[in-house]
């Protein structure tokens, strides 16, 4: 497996104009005769597929929901970062780029860090230009707030729906495209398998979720938009129907798999509440703004929050990092709210909650002024809790969010299967081992209006692969494999469900492999999920039929997935001997809990090499070298 990342040489503000001026273009004539998949319609996807037929390509667009509004790009609350130093207090790309690769635990590739910083300042303006409906101060200028791991307010937003509203803007630009017949729109598709002929990505397999119909599509060049893999613990923030079916079954075909262990905790988010629950829901980090989170100081004090004094109140974050306070990064966060829960603090139903209490804010500026800030997350809570925010400190406890780890790709968003881009969440490139708030809006709409529509015209000039079509055999065989899997799913007729399994993976993941990891539970994670997963295939029970709409088979394929998957990832969190952003080996922490890397072992991103079933994966690396953001101690103090 060749990782020659292509990142490009000289000055870091330089490299992607000089890299944009040396990569081959298509004429506007010929780009008509390419065709190109996309798969995912979130911020990526959507801004991708828009871009690129707007640019004369034929786009071909798949996505498992009945709209591509209904991506989980949607769900995003809090905002958007971007450069523009509109507060004028001390701002810059080279500080957003500072935060980033400092809030990744120095775990990521400084070039793609700074590319990012650099288009984000073009982002607000395009999205502004489709009417995003931007908050905005007094005088009509837009507004920012500040965000986890950041001393500046560089956040863009709208109200709590941030992610609403710039997927409507990259929903109208892609429907735009179809109205015009450039971009080929296919709901409730999945997509089941990468087809790759002469070592090149040239179409996919998928099912039509209402029909049953499985189908080949050829292409000059796909790209995967596909989000990330948190519900392989079951229990997260991410849609019931998010998953890594796609990533993975290209991993399978030979795209190597990045840092698949970091995963991010995100602090504020609804305790669980029973067993019944089937996913949590998240509170935006923006809340952090103006809410102060504490606990009692006395372990098992039970008394409601307002007879509890100030006095014997804890401030966790406000006393462990003074110059953060509340907006120290997710994952510092979240492990003091447990560190707080651990040892007996913990409020609400089993002490699994510490307060947001947003009493000093409404005192100092008012309940209208709280209310027009995140009145709409607020009324969610309330909904959902039964408790008025604005009378009773909110609870909240970190669940399960992003993943940091995907695809491996290059400098262009080009995986180790030649042709096979993969954009937003599902790679691996931008975060390191820690996603700063904010930033998860801001890759999917770089990678998609700004980065690939240039990278993936380069390939194209370069690679002059013949045109296929489904008639060939790779397609053919790539057909059989999926029918075949989905024929031996529905022939099983055992006694659990998909569901049942799933959780109990997501209980085993989220024991041994989330918040906290050892050595002693990710050695028994390795030993217990392969023993799962063969209960899986002899036990599994999936009614009805390959012919018509089946959820319980669509969450079977899903399920089966995640059991492969999920012992990949706690074989890299066992490899991976060091703490670093979400990825916290409890053997490796300072005296105070905080995370202790292993630069002279670790300063790598671990790329994954399937090997077949049954067979260990490969590891390989690819040395990360920081030539602008030196590596310290993470200090948020």
């Amino acid at each position: 497996m060749n990782l020659d990342s292509k990142s490009p040489t000289g000055p870091i503000e330089e490299r992607w104009t000089k890299h944009r001026f040396d990569m081959k273009l298509v004429n506007p004539a010929n780009k008509r005769k390419y065709k190109i998949i996309v798969v995912g319609t979130g911020l990526a996807g959507a801004s991708a597929s828009a871009t690129l037929a707007e640019l004369g390509y034929g786009v071909d667009t798949f996505c498992f929901q009945d709209s591509p509004r209904r991506a989980h790009s949607i769900a995003a609350q809090g905002g958007i970062n971007a450069a523009k130093n509109y507060r004028n207090d001390g701002d810059s790309v080279f500080r957003l780029f500072y935060d980033t690769v400092k809030g990744g635990e120095w775990r990521a590739r400084e070039s793609n860090v700074y590319r990012l910083a650099e288009v984000s300042v073009k982002i607000i303006d395009q999205c502004v230009a489709q009417g995003v409906p931007f908050a905005r101060e007094y005088g009509g200028l837009l507004d920012n707030r500040s965000f986890g791991g950041a001393q500046v307010s560089r956040t863009f937003y709208a109200k709590g729906q941030t992610g609403q509203q710039l997927l409507i803007g990259a929903y109208q630009a892609l429907e735009r495209q179809v109205g015009l017949g450039n971009v080929k729109m296919h709901t409730r598709h999945e997509m089941l398998d990468v087809v790759v002929i002469d070592g090149h990505a040239r179409g996919i397999v998928t099912r039509d979720l209402v029909s049953g119909k499985v189908e080949a599509w050829a292409a000059d060049a796909v790209v995967l938009a596909t989000g990330g893999y948190g519900n392989v613990f079951y229990l997260s923030t991410n849609a019931k129907g998010c998953n890594v079916t796609a990533a993975y079954r290209a991993h399978k075909k030979g795209a190597g798999f990045g840092n698949p262990c970091f995963t991010q905790i995100h602090p504020t988010c609804i305790p669980v509440s029973g067993d019944y629950q089937s996913k949590l829901t998240l509170m935006s980090e923006s809340l952090r703004n103006d809410g102060r989170v504490w606990v009692p100081k006395k372990a098992g004090d039970n008394r409601a929050p307002d007879q509890i004094p100030e006095g014997e109140r804890d401030y966790i974050l406000e006393r462990k990092y003074p110059s953060y306070g509340n907006l120290a990064p997710r994952d510092v966060s979240s492990r003091a709210a447990k560190e707080a829960c651990d040892a007996g603090k913990g409020v609400g139903p089993g002490g699994r909650g510490v307060f947001l209490d947003f009493a000093d804010a409404i005192k100092r500026l008012g309940k209208g002024k709280i209310a027009e800030r995140y009145g709409n997350l607020f009324d969610m809570y309330a909904t959902i809790t039964g408790e008025n925010p604005y009378e009773r400190p909110m609870r909240i406890y970190p669940a399960v969010h992003y993943t940091m780890g995907g695809l491996w790709v290059d400098y262009n968003l080009m995986s180790t299967v030649p042709g096979l881009h993969v954009i937003g969440e599902a790679n691996f490139s931008d975060h390191g081992a820690n996603r700063l708030g904010a930033s998860a809006l801001m890759q999917g709409l770089a990678d998609g209006y700004f980065v690939l529509p240039y990278t993936i015209g380069h390939y194209l000039a370069n690679a002059k692969q013949p045109k296929v079509t489904t008639d060939h055999a790779e397609f053919k065989k790539a057909l059989d494999e999926a029918n075949g899997k989905i024929k031996r799913l529905l022939s099983i007729n055992g006694k659990r469900t998909a569901d049942s399994f799933h959780r109990e993976l997501g209980t085993m993941m989220w024991e041994k492999c989330g918040m906290a990891r050892n050595e002693k539970g990710l050695n028994e994670l390795l030993q217990k999920i392969p023993a799962l997963r063969e209960e899986f295939w002899s036990t599994v029970k999936v009614t009805g039929t390959n012919d018509h709409l089946n959820i319980e088979l669509e969450r079977a394929g899903r399920v089966a997935d995640f059991l492969e998957f999920g012992e990949l990832m706690a074989r890299d969190a066992l490899d991976r001997d060091e703490s670093c952003g979400g990825h916290f080996r409890e053997e490796h922490q300072d005296e105070e809990g905080e995370c202790v890397r292993n630069d002279d072992q670790y300063m790598h991103a671990s790329v994954w090499e399937y090997q077949g079933e049954g067979k260990a994966p490969v590891r390989h690396k690819e040395p990360l070298k920081f030539d602008y953001v030196h590596p310290a101690k993470r200090s948020y103090k």
